[in-house]
């Protein structure tokens, strides 16, 4: 069974910087495109970065573009989100959810996901 944990969570200052990683285990071969999502109190799960299979596509949200940056390291079965610039608004639960083929910034086109870890911005 293919299973994702999402780590590297925690609180920081305004205008500081997170690095979470997410990490598969199982079949490794069952999936390609990964995502990250958040999702706030009282808000809808928001998808805000997405990589291909290869790491040659990367897709951002308008919230996160030029902040964050997604990555994979596929000998090792990882992704990461580079988080910097970091607001309040970016204080959420993150998510990384995989699915085969293609990336999609939809939760419902993804079959797998973590537990997630959660982020906190604040003074």
């Amino acid at each position: 069974q293919l299973q994702f944990v999402e780590s590297g969570g925690g609180l920081v200052q305004p205008g500081g910087s997170l690095r979470l990683s997410c990490v598969a285990s199982g079949f490794t071969v069952d999936y390609d495109a990964v995502a990250w999502f958040r999702q706030a109190p009282g808000k809808e799960r928001e998808a805000i970065s997405c990589i291909s299979s290869s790491g040659e596509v990367t897709n951002y949200a308008d919230s996160v573009k030029d902040r964050f940056t997604i990555s994979r390291d596929n000998a090792k079965n990882t992704v990461y989100l580079q988080m910097n610039s970091l607001k309040p608004d970016d204080t959420a639960v993150y998510y990384c959810a995989a699915r085969s083929y293609l990336c999609y910034f939809r939760d419902y086109e993804y079959d797998y996901w973590g537990q997630g870890t959660q982020v906190t911005v604040s003074s």
